[in-house]
């Protein structure tokens, strides 16, 4: 069976392994489909979830298919059935560390017993939209962190796949004042197609004063900020981080969705003095299926730019390591299905 794994430090292959064992409250999934995630291309620089690891690290954690089989003590589900995956549900980990990862074709999923980790789809949603399910949670947490209403003014720090689902989440909220900020064009396409009000590209424009354009003003101590009632950064860039507090305005709210793995100088005066709302957020709503309901509904697949089979891992991996390539990379591990 082939498996994506981390061998060390920038070296990810597709191994052939033997399949494990499923036991009485697990299940197996045919994968369908599986997205490359940021994170997947954290840990291949890493050579691990955290560093190097003394075995391979299986990688994937995006992903909708079919259940196969289930053990004797998995209740809830029967052979048939299309799911996504919560790969952090019932203490998993799948493809964040676990002995498997999505990137395969048949993956034992440990619990499925519990509930919480596999999620019925309709037949309507194809795969390749199902698997957003995961990637779509992350960013629609940051914008629940961010606790923004209608009529609110947000602007968006990185328009990759979590920005663009942040982005999504809002519009679909009827959030309609958003601007997009990136240095891909490509990506900056992506956004406006999904309906970013306007889009900034630091390359070119003034970053704040758009903002001001877009957004009006926010005064604080005498000095004109840009009116951006919230700020979500998931660009992953330290200065921007810093900037973000810097020019927001009074009462602003921060929703930090990004990997920032480094320490980052703060100014807690700046925080104290402007009643800043900083947020962290990871991961997803406590209703996973919250995510499902919203893919019914709206078409999120612009947002995949590229698509590959399981055996071309290495070329899929190379564009979603570029970002002016595109946004997600879906591996399709059943070629072309519900398409």
């Amino acid at each position: 069976m082939q498996q994506v794994r981390i061998h060390g430090p920038g070296d990810v292959r597709v191994d052939d392994i033997e399949p494990l064992e499923a036991g009485p409250r697990d299940a197996v999934i045919r994968v369908a489909a599986c997205g490359i995630c940021g994170s997947d291309l954290g840990y291949v620089k890493l050579g691990g979830v955290a560093g190097p690891s003394p075995d391979p690290v299986a990688l994937g954690h995006e992903l909708s298919g079919v259940v196969a089989r289930v053990g004797s003590d998995v209740a809830d589900l029967e052979p048939g059935t299309r799911v996504v995956l919560n790969p952090m549900g019932a203490g998993n980990s799948i493809g964040n560390g676990a002995a498997q990862g999505g990137f395969t074709r048949e993956l034992v999923v440990p619990n499925a017993a519990d509930g919480g980790v596999l999620f019925p789809i309709p037949d309507s949603l194809s795969f390749d939209a199902a698997a957003l399910a995961e990637p779509l949670g992350v960013g629609m947490q940051a914008v629940n962190r961010a606790d923004v209403k209608k009529g609110k003014k947000v602007a968006i720090f990185g328009a990759g796949p979590i920005g663009l689902m942040s982005l999504a989440t809002l519009r679909f909220r009827g959030v309609d004042d958003v601007v997009v900020i990136d240095l891909s064009d490509k990506r900056l396409d992506v956004a406006r197609t999904m309906g970013a009000r306007a889009t900034v590209n630091p390359r070119r424009d003034d970053t704040w004063a758009r903002l001001i354009e877009l957004h009006g003003t926010g005064p604080w101590l005498g000095m004109e900020m840009p009116g951006s009632d919230a700020y979500i950064e998931a660009s992953g860039a330290a200065p921007v981080l810093v900037e973000i507090m810097e020019k927001a305005k009074a009462d602003a709210r921060i929703s930090i969705v990004a990997l920032h793995r480094e320490p980052i100088l703060t100014s807690f005066m700046l925080v104290m003095s402007k009643q800043l709302t900083i947020a962290g957020s990871i991961c997803y709503p406590d209703d996973y299926t919250e995510m499902i309901d919203m893919l019914t509904k709206v078409d999120l697949t612009p947002i995949i730019t590229h698509r590959f089979a399981l055996e071309q891992f290495d070329d899929a991996f190379a564009i979603a390591n570029d970002p002016n390539a595109g946004a997600k990379v879906m591996i399709e591990v059943i070629p072309n299905a519900d398409r």
